[in-house]
């Protein structure tokens, strides 16, 4: 019998920031018929509460560094005000989320990056091994939809900041053993764009053949070639497909037509 079908969505900053945006996508998410899981990333609002605490944000290469400090301010975040705010608005639309960190039920366990030539401080990778993929279904089978924010653990009580795009990976990965995992990545475009300022130019499948002619071409360059390399790496180990597409778009996953769709 085939397995049935898990969706792992995950949404960034920009939808977190705008409440109007926030409260359509969580109604689309709510009324998906699928078992599934959200994944949030965190928005502006741990950098403005850290101004407000005199904590200074630094980055390096556009990538967030975790003091101690800021550790704090995102764990509070991510972990609290936002996971929360999320699902009590999913309970609101009747969709019985829990919401949660790595930590919690052991469910991801990262280890700390370790320190090159640049220190991230408190930032958790994952490895293949990371998802306790028998406690997250635990919770499925429970009738629970699952929220998991960017907060991960050692597993020597260490919380560490986590990638929320890696953590939705690294959920679809983990649980492609038990579901058929379709793994959905919500940005500002409608899917990937054979011309990017022609909104109508959507490219509806790729497969793993056609990435390497769209990358020559040019047609796919700059910060979407990571983004569908990542999405073709998680392919090869197990899961069934990736979409990449806008959040108001959300109801045509059902149909398997949500933005571009990629496939081995």
């Amino acid at each position: 019998m085939a397995a049935s079908r898990l969706l792992i969505i995950k949404i960034g900053g920009n939808i977190i920031d705008d409440p109007g945006q926030l409260q359509a996508f969580l109604g689309k998410f709510a009324a998906l018929p699928e078992k599934k899981i959200l994944v949030h990333g965190g928005g502006k609002i741990a950098t403005r509460l850290a101004a407000d605490l005199g904590i200074e944000a630094k980055m390096v290469e556009g990538r967030r560094i975790t003091d101690e400090a800021m550790l704090r301010v995102v764990t509070m975040v991510y972990a609290g005000l936002t996971n929360k705010q999320v699902v009590a608005s999913l309970q609101a639309l009747e969709c019985n989320a829990i919401g949660l960190s790595g930590a919690d039920g052991n469910s991801i366990m990262a280890e700390r990056r370790p320190v090159g030539s640049i220190d991230y401080g408190f930032v958790g990778d994952l490895n293949e091994n990371a998802v306790n993929a028998d406690a997250i279904d635990s919770m499925l089978e429970a009738g629970l939809v699952p929220v998991f924010s960017a907060i991960t653990h050692d597993g020597n009580g260490q919380l560490l900041n986590t990638n929320a795009d890696t953590i939705a990976s690294a959920l679809a990965v983990g649980m492609a053993g038990l579901y058929s995992t379709s793994l959905v990545y919500c940005f500002e475009k409608k899917g990937v764009l054979r011309d990017i300022h022609d909104a109508q130019s959507l490219i509806r499948k790729i497969a793993t053949n056609d990435f390497a002619n769209l990358k020559a071409t040019g047609v796919i360059s700059d910060g979407m070639i990571p983004k569908l390399h990542n999405a073709f790496e998680a392919i090869d180990k197990g899961v069934s497909e990736v979409y990449i597409g806008h959040a108001d778009d959300l109801p045509l996953l059902s149909q398997r037509a949500f933005g571009t769709r990629l496939v081995k």
